[in-house]
C-alpha cells in the first residue's frame, strides 16, 4: 500500500501536477504546487538553458571588459571627488590580493588614457568593450526569457551607459547611508531596546543593496516586461547566495597560500575567474527563477505542447487568428498573448509559439495593446474580408523549405493525389471567413 502510494505521488509530481488548472484546487494548494513547480523547473531548466555555458561566456566577456568598466567608474568618481570612497568599497568586496592587482591595472589604464593617441582609438575600444559585455548579458537574459528581439544599438548605448554613470553615485549614497547609520548607533548606545534593532538594520544594509541590485537586474536587463512581484523573491535568494559565496570566498583566501606560492601574483587571475563564473551562475539562476515564476502557467501541459498533433496545431492556429480578426472587426484593443491563452485555455508557451508562426506567415502583425500600456498586441496583416480558413491552411501547408533533391516527376501520382485532395479541401474552406467563425 505504501509503495503504491509513493508511486502515485511520484506520478503526480512528475506528470499530474502539470495538468492541474487553477479552478481545480484551493488558493493554498495552488501556492504549494507553484513552489514545487518553481523548484523543480529551476533544476531542470538549469541544464536545458545551459546556464553553466552562458556563465562561462559572460566570464570571458567580463575578463575583457572589467578593467575598462572599472576605469570608467573610477574616472567618474575622481571627477566628483569621491574616488577614495569607491576604492574602499571595492577593496571591501574583493579579496585583498585580487583587489591590489585590479586597482594597479585600473591606475595604469587611466594613466594611458591621458595620452593623445588613446583619446581617439582607445576611447572607441573602451566603449566597444563595454557595449560587448552589456550585449552578452542582455542576450543571456533574453535567451532565458525566450525573447527573440534584443534592444536596438541606440537603446543599449543610452540605457546601459546611463546605468554605468549612475553606479558611482549609488555607491557613494550607500556608503554615506552606512556612515550616517553607524554614527547614529553611537548616539543610541544608551537606549537598551532600540540600539540592537538599529545595529541589526545597519548590518542588513549591504544585503538590502545586493537584493535590490539583483532585483533591478532581473527587471531591467531582459528586453521584455518583468513584473516586480515575480522578481523580488528571486532577487533576495540570488542576493543572499551571492553574499554567502562572497563571505566564503574572501575568508577562504588563507587556504590557498600553497596555490599562491606556486603561481605567485598570477594566482589572482584564476581565482578571479572562479569568482566571476560562480557569481554569474548565481545571477543567471536567479533570472531563471524569475522567468519561471512569472511564466509558470506556460509550463503546464508541457509534454502535450511538445508533442502536439498537426490537427490540433492547425485547430489552435484557427482559433487564435479568428479571435484576432473578430476583435479587429469591432475596433477593440488588440489581443495580447496572455489574453488569448487565458480566454481559450491554450498553454501560454504554445500560444506564443503559434503567434510567432503566424507572424512568419505574414498573417498577423505586432502592435501596441492599447494607448495606455506598452504591452504587445496582435492585429491581422491582411484584409479580414479576404482572410479565410483556406488561406490559413494554405499558408500552414506551404510554410517551410521544399528545396529537396527528389524527382517529383518520378512520384507524380503521389504528388498529384496529394495536391488534388488539398485543392478540394481548400476550395470549400476558401469561402469561410475567419472573422465569421
Amino acid at each position: 500500500m505504501n509503495k503504491s502510494r509513493i508511486n502515485s505521488w511520484l506520478q503526480f509530481l512528475t506528470d499530474g501536477i502539470w495538468r492541474v488548472t487553477e479552478d481545480e484546487v484551493t488558493p493554498l494548494q495552488q501556492r504549494l504546487y507553484a513552489c514545487i513547480k518553481v523548484v523543480s523547473l529551476s533544476i531542470k531548466q538549469f541544464d536545458v538553458d545551459r546556464i553553466t555555458e552562458r556563465a562561462s561566456a559572460l566570464t570571458y566577456s567580463t575578463l575583457l571588459s572589467i578593467i575598462p568598466i572599472l576605469a570608467i567608474l573610477f574616472a567618474i568618481a575622481r571627477g566628483f571627488g569621491f574616488d577614495s570612497l569607491v576604492e574602499s568599497q571595492f577593496r571591501s568586496g574583493v579579496a585583498s590580493q585580487q583587489a591590489e592587482l585590479i586597482i594597479s591595472w585600473i591606475n595604469s589604464y587611466l594613466e594611458h588614457a591621458q595620452s593623445g593617441i588613446f583619446i581617439g582609438v582607445g576611447l572607441v575600444v573602451l566603449l566597444w568593450t563595454v557595449l560587448i559585455l552589456t550585449d552578452t548579458i542582455e542576450r543571456s537574459f533574453n535567451a532565458i526569457w525566450q525573447v527573440k528581439r534584443p534592444r536596438s544599438v541606440m537603446r543599449k548605448i543610452t540605457d546601459y551607459f546611463s546605468m554605468i554613470l549612475l553606479l558611482p553615485i549609488l555607491i557613494v549614497v550607500s556608503s554615506g547611508l552606512g556612515i550616517f547609520m553607524s554614527t547614529y548607533i553611537k548616539d543610541m548606545e544608551n537606549y537598551v531596546v532600540l540600539a540592537p534593532i538599529v545595529k541589526f538594520l545597519v548590518r542588513l544594509i549591504p544585503y538590502v543593496l545586493t537584493w535590490s541590485m539583483f532585483t533591478a537586474l532581473f527587471i531591467f536587463i531582459p528586453n521584455t516586461k518583468v513584473k516586480f512581484s515575480h522578481a523580488w523573491l528571486p532577487g533576495i535568494i540570488a542576493g543572499s547566495a551571492f553574499q554567502a559565496f562572497q563571505y566564503f570566498y574572501i575568508n577562504s583566501q588563507i587556504w590557498v597560500s600553497s596555490y599562491n606560492a606556486i603561481y605567485g601574483s598570477f594566482a589572482a587571475i584564476p581565482m578571479f575567474l572562479l569568482w566571476t563564473q560562480i557569481s554569474w551562475t548565481i545571477c543567471l539562476l536567479g533570472a531563471e527563477m524569475c522567468y519561471i515564476s512569472q511564466n509558470l502557467s506556460s509550463f503546464n501541459f508541457g509534454k502535450e505542447t511538445a508533442n502536439i498533433s498537426r490537427r490540433y496545431h492547425d485547430f489552435f492556429c484557427t482559433i487564435i487568428l479568428s479571435s484576432i480578426c473578430k476583435r479587429f472587426a469591432v475596433g477593440a484593443s488588440a489581443y495580447t498573448a496572455e489574453e488569448l491563452s487565458k480566454e481559450h485555455k491554450i498553454p501560454i508557451r504554445l500560444t506564443k509559439k503559434l503567434l510567432y508562426e503566424l507572424q512568419d506567415m505574414k498573417l498577423i502583425l505586432e502592435t501596441s495593446h492599447d494607448d495606455k500600456s506598452d504591452e504587445i498586441g496582435y492585429t491581422p496583416a491582411i484584409d479580414i474580408n479576404v482572410l479565410t480558413v483556406g488561406m490559413l491552411l494554405s499558408r500552414l501547408d506551404s510554410t517551410g523549405s521544399e528545396a529537396f533533391k527528389i524527382d517529383r516527376k518520378h512520384y507524380s501520382s503521389s504528388w498529384d493525389a496529394l495536391i488534388k485532395a488539398r485543392e478540394e479541401y481548400l476550395y470549400r474552406n476558401n469561402k469561410i471567413l475567419l472573422k465569421d467563425l
